[in-house]
C-alpha cells in the first residue's frame, strides 16, 4: 500500500501583490501529480481555479480574480495531499482610475461625467473633457497608501471633474516628487487654460489689423485731397456736368449690382434661416427624437429633453415654435398612455413599477399612477389566488377520474419540508406495520390540497412583500425623483397616501382574507358558511386527511404567516391567520386522536398471545407505543409559536380532546374484553408461541397450539393489572407532558372502566374453574350411600377431597404458568368457594355419629390446613363455620386419632401439596 501523499505547500509566489487579472507564478511542494488532481486554488478568498494552469508539482501560473479581503493567503487543494497551507500571502491593489485620453494597455470604457446643465448623469464627448494632465507637467505618481489617502480626505476624491475633488489629494498622488519650479510652471499652464477662451477674438482682431490700417490710410488721403481742391474756383457747368455723370454712373452701378445684391439678400435670408434652424435644431428634430427614443425604451432622455424644451418653448409667442411644441407635447401624451400601460401590466417587477411611476410623475401625468398601479396589483393577487384554486380543483377532479395522486413539489422551498421528513418516519413498531408497503408509498405522495395550500402560500409570499413595499414606497414619497420633490408633486403624493391608507388596509385585509377562506375552503370546508364554501372551496372531500399532512399544512401557514410579519404588516391584519392556525391545530389534534382510536381497535388483530416471564403480551406496549407515537406527532402542533394562543384556551376543545382521549382508554379496553371473551373457534393460535425464557410449564400450549378460554382469561387479567400499575399511569404522565387537560378525568374514568372489565373477567374465570370443583364435593361426601349417622371408624381423608385439592393444584399450576402474580387473588377466591360449599354442606347433615364427626373435622382440618396460605377472613370464616356444626371431640383418643390421620395425609400428599409451599415464598416475595 502506497503511503498518502503530503498536503500541499505554497513557499512563493511572484509578483506578491498587483491588482485583479493579474497573472502570478505559484511555486511551492506537492501541488498535485497532474491537472486533473488539482482540485481547488483560492487567493485571498476567491476560487483562481477556472484560470489555473499547472506547470508541474512545484509550479502554477493562474489570474487573480475579483477577491473581496485585501491581503490573503494562497490555498491549493489537491485530490492527492487534499487542502495546503501557505507560508507567503498576496496582497491586493485596487486599479487606478485611467482617464478617456490617458494611454493604457487596456480598453477603459467611457465615465459618466456630471452634466452641471441638465443636473443629470451623461455622457459627454471627449473633446468636450478637460485634459489628463491639467498642469501640463510631468506626472510622477507617489508610493503613498490608496486606503491612508482616503483616510485622511473623507468622502473628497483625486479625480479633478469630481464635485468632491481635493488638489491637496491630486498633488500628493500625482506630483509629491515634484520640484518647486515645476509646480510653478504648473501655475502658469493653468493661467494658460483659464484664459484661453478669449484668445479666439483676440486673434480675429490682430489678423484683420492690417487691412484696417490701409482703409484708414486711403481714407484720410481722400479727405485731404477735397480740402485741397475745396479752395478753387469751379465753374458751374462744370459741376453741373460732373454731377450728372455722376448720377449717370450710378444709375448704371445700380443697374448692374441689382441681381448681384438680390442674390446677397436672398442669401442672406437663407443663411439667416439655416442659422435660426441650426440654431433652434433642438426643439425641430425633437419629435423624431421622441419617437426614436421611445422605441428605443430610452425615457430618461425623452423626459430629459422634454424638461429642456418646456423651459425653453413652453411660454413662446413665435408660432413655428408653438407649432412644433405642441407636436412635442402630443408625442408626450403618447407616452404618458404608453407608461400607465405598461405600468398597469402584470405580471411586472417592483423595479419596474417604481420606473414608470417615476417617468410619469417626472412627465406630470394626471391623475394618481402610483395609487393605480396599488389597485391593479392587489387584484391581480387575488386573482392569481382564485386562478390557483380552480386549476388545483380541476386536476383533483381530473386526477381522481385517472386515480393519479402529483407528487408534492419543494424544490424552491428553502426550508426543511417536513414532506422530506414522512419518507425518513419508521413504521410504529407494534408487532407488525398496520398498512400495507403500497399504502405506505401512497401516503409519501400529497394531496391535492396539501400542494394548493404549498402553492397558495408561496404564491402570497412571493408577491405581498413587492405590494406593501410599493405602498411604503408611495407613503414616504421615494418613488419620485427630485423633479417631482421640487414641483411639489412629493408632497401632494404623500398627502393622498395619508387620505388612502384604510382603502390599503382594506385591501391587505381582503388578500388575508381570501388567503384564509380558501385554505379553509379545501382543508376545513365546515367552517365556511354556504355562500363562502361555494366561492371558496369545490374540493371533493372523500376522505380527510391525515394528521401528518394536516401537521405539514399547519408549518406551512407558520412560515407563511412569519414572513409576512417580517413585512412589519401590523398584527391586526394578520390575527386572521392566526386563527386559521389555531383552527388547523384543534382539527389536527382531533383528527389524530380519531386516526389513533381506529388503530387501537385495529390492535385486536395483532396479538400473538406470546406470554413472556411476567405473563405480559406484546399488547398493553404496543398500546402505549400507539399513544406515544401519536402525541409525539401532535408535539409541533401543541407548541405554542410566537403570536399563538394555546390550543386548549377553548372549554370545548378540552372537552372533545378529553372525550377522544377516554375513548382511545375506552377502545383498548372493549379490544381486551373482545380478545378475552371470543369464543375459541374464532380466535387464530396457528402463529401461538411462548417466550423461551418463561418456564415450560405451559405443555398444553406447545402440544395443541392452542388456547383455551379460561387461559385467554387469564392472560387478559394479567394484562389488565399490568395496564393499572404501568401503561395508564405512564400515558397520563405523557399526557400531561403534552399539556393535555383534564388527564385526572381521563385517567379516573379509564381505571374504574379497566377495573370493572379486570372483575367481570375474573368472576368469569372463578366461575369456569371454582364451580366445577364446589359441585363435585356433594357427590363425592354421598358417594357409596355414605351417612355420617353411621358410619366406620376413619382411616384417612376419603377421595373426594383428594380430588378436589388435585382440581385446585390444576387451577394453581395454569395460574402460575401465566402469571405467578396472580395466583394468590385467584386461589384465595378459589379457596373461599370451596370452603363456602363444604361450610354450607357440614350444617345442612341433621346429625353427626361420634366417627361421624370425626371424620368430617378431619377432611376439613385437611383441606384448611392443606390451602392455609390462601384463607382470607371469608373463608377463615366458613371453615370456623364448619367445624362448629360438628360435635366436639371429648376423648383424647379421638383428638390422638385426628393427629394421626393428619399427618398421614399430609406425608402422603406431600409431593402435590409442594406447589403450595412454593407459592407461599412467592407470594410472600410479591
Amino acid at each position: 500500500m502506497s503511503r498518502a501523499r503530503q498536503p500541499p505547500l505554497v513557499t512563493g509566489i511572484s509578483p506578491n501583490e498587483g491588482i485583479s487579472w493579474t497573472k502570478v507564478t505559484i511555486r511551492g511542494e506537492n501541488l498535485g501529480t497532474g491537472p486533473t488532481d488539482l482540485i481547488g486554488l483560492t487567493i485571498c478568498g476567491h476560487n483562481c481555479l477556472l484560470t489555473a494552469e499547472w506547470m508541474s508539482a512545484s509550479k502554477i501560473v493562474c489570474r487573480v480574480g475579483q477577491a473581496k479581503n485585501d491581503k490573503g493567503d494562497i490555498i491549493v487543494t489537491t485530490k492527492s495531499g487534499g487542502k495546503g497551507t501557505s507560508t507567503v500571502s498576496f496582497k491586493l491593489l485596487k486599479p487606478e482610475k485611467i482617464g478617456i485620453l490617458d494611454q493604457s494597455a487596456v480598453w477603459v470604457d467611457e465615465m459618466n461625467y456630471y452634466d452641471m446643465r441638465t443636473d443629470r448623469n451623461k455622457g459627454i464627448p471627449p473633446l468636450s473633457l478637460r485634459p489628463a494632465n491639467p498642469l501640463g507637467i510631468e506626472i510622477d505618481k507617489g508610493r503613498f497608501p490608496q486606503k491612508d489617502l482616503e483616510s485622511l480626505f473623507p468622502g473628497m476624491s483625486a479625480d479633478f471633474t469630481s464635485e468632491n475633488f481635493s488638489a491637496a489629494w491630486y498633488l500628493i498622488e500625482n506630483h509629491s516628487t515634484t520640484s518647486f519650479d515645476q509646480l510653478k510652471t504648473a501655475v502658469v499652464n493653468l493661467k494658460k487654460q483659464a484664459n484661453k477662451k478669449n484668445e479666439g477674438s483676440l486673434a480675429y482682431v490682430k489678423g484683420g489689423l492690417s487691412t484696417f490700417f490701409e482703409a484708414q490710410d486711403a481714407l484720410s488721403a481722400i479727405h485731404q485731397k477735397l480740402e485741397a481742391d475745396g479752395t478753387e474756383k469751379v465753374e458751374g457747368s462744370m459741376t453741373q456736368k460732373l454731377e450728372n455723370v455722376l448720377n449717370r454712373a450710378s444709375n448704371t452701378a445700380d443697374t448692374l449690382f441689382q441681381e448681384v445684391l438680390g442674390r446677397k439678400d436672398k442669401a442672406d435670408s437663407t443663411r439667416n434661416a439655416l442659422n435660426v434652424l441650426q440654431r433652434f435644431k433642438f426643439l425641430f428634430n425633437l419629435p423624431l427624437n421622441i419617437e426614436r427614443n421611445i422605441q428605443k425604451g430610452d425615457y430618461d432622455v425623452v423626459i430629459n429633453d422634454y424638461e429642456k424644451a418646456k423651459s425653453l418653448f413652453g411660454k413662446t409667442e413665435v408660432q413655428v415654435f408653438k407649432k412644433y411644441y405642441a407636436e412635442v407635447e402630443t408625442r408626450i401624451e403618447a407616452l404618458q398612455e404608453l407608461l400607465l400601460d405598461k405600468l398597469l401590466e402584470t405580471p411586472s417587477t417592483l423595479h419596474d413599477q417604481k420606473r414608470y411611476i417615476r417617468y410619469l410623475s417626472d412627465l406630470h401625468a394626471p391623475g394618481d399612477p402610483a395609487w393605480q398601479c396599488i389597485g391593479a396589483q392587489h387584484q391581480w393577487i387575488l386573482q392569481l389566488m382564485h386562478n390557483c384554486k380552480e386549476s388545483y380543483v380541476k386536476e383533483q377532479k381530473g386526477s381522481n377520474a385517472l386515480l393519479h395522486s402529483p407528487m408534492l413539489d419543494l424544490d424552491s422551498d428553502v426550508r426543511p419540508s417536513p414532506v422530506g421528513h414522512l419518507s425518513q418516519t419508521a413504521s410504529l413498531k407494534r408487532g407488525s406495520s398496520f398498512q400495507s408497503g403500497r399504502d405506505d408509498a401512497w401516503r409519501y405522495k400529497a394531496p391535492q390540497q396539501v400542494v394548493f395550500v404549498e402553492k397558495l402560500t408561496k404564491l402570497v409570499v412571493s408577491q405581498l412583500p413587492n405590494f406593501w413595499k410599493l405602498w411604503i414606497s408611495y407613503v414616504n414619497g421615494s418613488l419620485f425623483s427630485e423633479t417631482a420633490e421640487k414641483s411639489g408633486q412629493m408632497e401632494r403624493s404623500k398627502k393622498n397616501a395619508r387620505q388612502r391608507q384604510n382603502d390599503f388596509k382594506k385591501m391587505i385585509q381582503e388578500v388575508m382574507h381570501s388567503l384564509v377562506k380558501l385554505i379553509r375552503g379545501a382543508l376545513l370546508p365546515f367552517s365556511l358558511r354556504e355562500g363562502e364554501l361555494r366561492q371558496y372551496g369545490g374540493w371533493e372531500m372523500k376522505s380527510e386527511l391525515s394528521g401528518q399532512w394536516l401537521t405539514h399544512v399547519i408549518q406551512t401557514v407558520r412560515l407563511s404567516s412569519e414572513s409576512l410579519t417580517a413585512l412589519e404588516i401590523p398584527n391586526d391584519m394578520l390575527q386572521i391567520i392566526q386563527d386559521l392556525i389555531l383552527d388547523l391545530r384543534v382539527r389536527c389534534i382531533i383528527v389524530t386522536l380519531q386516526h389513533t382510536a381506529e388503530d387501537i381497535k385495529r390492535l385486536a388483530e395483532k396479538e400473538d398471545w406470546v406470554v413472556d416471564n411476567e405473563g405480559l403480551t406484546s399488547l398493553p406496549s404496543q398500546f402505549e407505543q400507539c399513544i406515544i407515537h401519536s402525541l409525539q406527532s401532535l408535539k409541533t402542533v401543541l407548541d405554542c409559536k410566537p403570536g399563538e394562543a394555546s390550543v386548549f384556551q377553548q372549554q370545548k376543545t378540552q372537552e372533545d380532546v378529553c372525550q377522544l382521549s377516554i375513548g382511545i382508554m375506552q377502545g383498548f379496553i372493549d379490544c381486551l374484553e373482545q380478545l378475552s371473551t371470543k369464543p375459541d373457534g374464532d380466535i387464530d393460535t396457528s402463529h401461538l408461541s411462548v417466550d423461551v425464557s418463561s418456564p415450560d410449564l405451559f405443555g398444553s400450549i406447545h402440544e395443541e397450539s392452542s388456547l383455551s378460554s379460561e387461559q385467554r382469561l387469564l392472560i387478559a387479567l394479567s394484562n389488565c393489572r399490568y395496564l393499572e400499575r404501568h401503561t395508564f399511569l405512564n400515558i397520563a404522565e405523557h399526557f400531561e407532558k403534552h399539556g393535555f387537560q383534564g388527564v385526572d378525568k381521563i385517567t379516573q374514568v379509564s381505571m374504574e372502566s379497566l377495573k370493572e372489565l379486570d372483575q367481570r373477567l375474573f368472576e368469569m374465570y372463578i366461575e369456569f374453574k371454582a364451580d366445577p370443583i364446589v359441585g363435585s364435593l356433594e357427590p363425592g361426601i354421598y358417594a357409596g350411600y355414605f351417612d355420617w349417622k353411621d358410619c366406620l371408624v376413619p382411616t384417612g381423608v376419603r377421595n373426594y377431597l383428594k380430588e378436589a385439592l388435585v382440581n385446585i393444584i390444576a387451577v394453581h399450576a395454569e395460574v402460575f404458568t401465566i402469571s405467578k402474580d396472580l395466583v394468590p387473588r385467584i386461589m384465595s377466591r378459589v379457596v373461599e368457594a370451596v370452603s363456602e360449599e363444604l361450610s354450607r354442606l357440614m350444617q345442612c347433615v341433621s346429625s353427626f355419629s361420634k366417627n361421624g364427626a370425626l371424620q368430617a373435622k378431619l377432611e376439613i382440618c385437611a383441606l384448611r390446613d392443606t390451602v392455609a396460605i390462601y384463607l382470607t377472613p371469608e373463608s377463615k370464616s366458613s371453615f370456623k363455620q364448619a367445624l362448629e356444626a360438628l360435635p366436639q371431640l371429648s376423648s383424647g383418643t379421638d383428638r390422638k386419632l385426628l393427629e394421626e390421620l393428619l399427618n398421614k395425609f399430609k406425608s402422603s400428599m406431600h409431593l402435590q401439596l409442594t406447589c403450595f409451599q412454593a407459592s407461599s415464598s412467592a407470594m410472600m416475595k410479591t
